[in-house]
């Protein structure tokens, strides 16, 4: 016989970054992360701004708590609003479930209280006009008014994948207008010495478009390699 697992699963022992490390991807655009990390950074699109802006703050980064509560459920959530860090992202994995929301505007406000800098999940809300009162910056995908079970089971700073990316309690978050990206624990010393690099070649190249540049693509030196034929 299957053994009944616990309603609820704390887990006390993830890492969680410096305050100099998540100082670092303060302002920083999530386009500038995922190029840092090789343009395989990001969430799923469907994982979007509440609002796309319009409403709420856009821009959050800091350390993930994440909770896996398990399809249409929010036990595991529910826990992290009082073991959360004022700071952290609260990163709820709802297996790609449409059928209800995941949390509205109650929790949006104690997660506010509480001092999380964000929530983001792969489920859908409720409570916009609330959420908007609240302040909480939120990425979701989308607004279903049903409601979640608080059942279990659950588990609360653990690891799952999210919007097609996995995430582990203490990886960092960098969140805007564009989406979400996840920076692994043992990377973030390393994309953080590679940002200002990215950031420097991204601004040159803005630059050059100001100033008329357009051919994107050296097709002629590709032609002249015999990467490319031309065929009239």
């Amino acid at each position: 016989m299957i053994e009944v697992p616990p309603a609820l699963t704390l887990i006390a022992s993830a890492p969680r970054p410096t305050d100099a490390q998540i100082a670092a991807f303060q302002g920083v655009e999530t386009a500038h992360v995922a190029d840092a990390m090789g343009g395989t950074a990001a969430m799923d699109a469907s994982v979007a701004p509440l609002g796309f802006g319009q409403d709420l703050p856009s821009f959050a980064a800091g350390p993930a708590l994440v909770c896996d509560s398990g399809p249409a459920d929010i036990l595991a959530t529910l826990a992290a609003v009082e073991r959360l860090v004022p700071g952290d992202i609260l990163v709820h994995a709802a297996h790609g479930t449409r059928t209800c929301a995941t949390i509205g505007d109650q929790i949006s406000g104690m997660l506010k209280n509480a001092g999380a800098a964000a929530f983001v999940t792969d489920g859908p809300m409720r409570d916009y006009e609330g959420i908007v009162k609240t302040g909480l910056p939120c990425w979701c995908a989308g607004l279903n008014p049903n409601s979640p079970s608080v059942s279990g089971p659950g588990v609360t700073g653990t690891a799952a994948v999210v919007g097609g990316r996995h995430v582990s309690t203490g990886d960092m978050i960098v969140a805007d207008l564009n989406g979400v990206v996840v920076v692994p624990f043992d990377r973030i010393d390393e994309i953080i010495g590679k940002i200002a690099e990215v950031k420097r070649l991204e601004e040159d190249l803005a630059e050059k478009v100001r100033a008329g540049f357009r051919e994107p693509l050296d097709t002629r030196g590709m032609l002249a390699e015999g990467r490319a034929v031309e065929i009239s």
